[in-house]
């Protein structure tokens, strides 16, 4: 492993060895017990795209482990006047042991990682959402205890969390149902790799695809970027709420997730989610555990 560009790279064993590692640290965290890992090192974080979880988890995550956070706004780099992202690679590899970057294009992370020699971690692209997702199967491993055999539903856009919930999920032996209305597919390199397992299917009845789930996971109808779809996506997507009716054809037990910020009474109900918040929130808190996992395994 020597990137986190998308969770199809990695195998079962490395998404594994990566959870069980947050779940260390997380421990230690709690018990405070130092974990210097990263003495010395410094971590690149490039924001196309503003946040709130991602840089104070990575922040706060890389001073845990002894290591210190750059925040580079791209409106402070020459990435952002059109300095070609390969040459903005080879500059930082010479600065810094490793790169986050929170962009639109999943070519761009890819191509920081193709032209430079250090470790490069996607923390959010159009396409992909992969630490968010480790966080996600950390959470759902804590409260269920295990993983393989679970129903993980996904209701909602067809987006980069989608794409990651669809690979993590079948990659850690979940069953993976989506209910994403037509025209909002998740991406087809997504769809190839899935409809090759028996486990997964693509519906557009939420409440076929949330019946019997364990999980039951959504996330905003109109991502960051499209704001001005918001109107037509919420006549599109009418029907596809995660509420009191959905969650009566799950299992009793099944947990409710979400990657936030939340838009109540659009994709969630405020009842649904505050019945939920403490899933929501430990799975928020998450984040920096498993993405403390993943810096040390790069960069330590």
């Amino acid at each position: 492993m020597k990137h986190l560009l998308k969770l199809s790279d990695l195998t079962k064993k490395e998404i594994l060895s990566l959870l069980n590692l947050a779940d260390q640290l997380k421990y230690e965290h709690k018990h405070g017990i130092p974990h210097s890992l990263l003495k010395g090192k410094t971590l690149g974080m490039i924001f196309q795209k503003s946040s709130t979880r991602t840089r104070v988890s990575f922040e706060a995550g890389m001073y845990q482990l002894g290591g210190y956070a750059m925040f580079l706004s791209s409106n402070d780099l020459q990435i952002g006047r059109g300095e070609p992202v390969e040459d903005t690679a080879r500059t930082l590899s010479r600065y810094i042991d490793g790169i986050m970057i929170r962009t639109f294009e999943q070519k761009e992370v890819e191509s920081l990682a193709e032209y430079g020699n250090i470790p490069v971690i996607n923390g959010l692209t159009d396409f992909a959402h992969p630490c968010q997702v480790l966080a996600d199967l950390m959470t759902v491993r804590e409260y269920k205890n295990r993983l393989d055999g679970l129903k993980l539903c996904y209701i909602g856009d067809g987006n980069n969390m989608a794409n990651s919930l669809t690979v993590g999920g079948l990659k850690v032996g979940m069953k993976v149902s989506l209910a994403i209305p037509k025209g909002y597919e998740p991406d087809e390199k997504v769809l190839a790799f899935a409809e090759s397992h028996s486990d997964f299917e693509l519906l557009h009845e939420p409440m076929v695809a949330a019946t019997n789930a364990d999980v039951v996971i959504t996330d905003v109808w109109a991502s960051m970027g499209m704001e001005k779809e918001q109107e037509q996506r919420i006549a599109d997507f009418k029907g596809y709420q995660v509420n009191r009716e959905l969650m009566a054809v799950a299992k009793p037990d099944a947990m409710v997730m979400h990657c936030l910020p939340a838009h109540r009474e659009e994709e969630i109900t405020t009842e649904i989610f505050e019945k939920h918040a403490k899933e929501i929130f430990d799975e928020a808190e998450n984040r920096l555990h498993a993405q403390k996992a993943v810096l040390v395994k790069l960069m330590g």
